[in-house]
């Protein structure tokens, strides 16, 4: 018959075994040295089926005191933008918090009358919105994905669209957050992550061209 001591004995010993193999994931991830930069390569995009998201890019959110790194990013922002509407390409906005909208958006790339904003839906777009049906209303076939911050809105709702067949266009100044880290670490989960890596281009906002 086996006794409680022994039941006792035997978790202890389990625990501590747990406890040092813990130890040892923590010991690795400290020595862990990053993997060099995903490459960069250039994506033509066609803009009849292209649309252009830019998502969470609220004063809130994008301030220099709160994000300066995206407050940085607006230039860039702002070109990809006119280049897109230059183009008449589908232009997709969306807002981080409750409670706030268009008068919320970044000055240099508010939306324009007509433009949809989503509401704050969390960090993956996608889901319990309509936003899929949206995109394919318009016939769009690729996303050029934008947004802060970058492990959140772009990691989400870019690897989603990736799993639901659409093409996904990344560009890195458009994946701003508090610190360079999470920026990396979403583009090395977007250009190596099963069946979301075949369908993404990690790319720079000049190395997009239109058809």
């Amino acid at each position: 018959m086996i006794r409680f001591r022994d039941i006792l004995l035997a978790s202890i010993v389990s625990m501590a075994s747990s406890a040092a193999h813990a130890q040892g994931v923590l010991d690795d991830w400290a020595s862990v040295k990053l993997p060099p930069p995903p490459v960069l390569k250039p994506a033509t995009v066609d803009p009849k089926t292209t649309a252009l998201l830019l998502f969470d890019f609220t004063t809130q959110t994008c301030s220099q005191e709160r994000r300066p790194r995206c407050a940085a990013s607006m230039p860039k922002m702002k070109k990809l933008l006119e280049d897109a509407r230059s183009h008449g390409m589908f232009v997709v906005f969306s807002v981080a918090l409750p409670n706030t909208g268009e008068k919320d958006m970044m000055p240099d790339i508010a939306p324009k009358p007509g433009e949809p904003v989503l509401p704050a839906l969390g960090p993956d777009k996608f889901l319990n919105s309509d936003f899929e049906k949206m995109l394919r209303d318009k016939g769009v076939q690729t996303i050029i994905i934008n947004g802060t911050a970058a492990q959140s809105t772009v990691l989400h709702t870019g690897g989603e669209a990736a799993l639901r067949g659409f093409n996904v266009i990344a560009p890195i100044e458009g994946m701003s957050s508090n610190e360079a880290f999470p920026e990396l670490y979403t583009a090395y989960h977007l250009t190596t992550a099963a069946r979301v890596e075949a369908k993404v281009t990690l790319t720079r906002v000049d190395m997009i061209s239109y058809k």
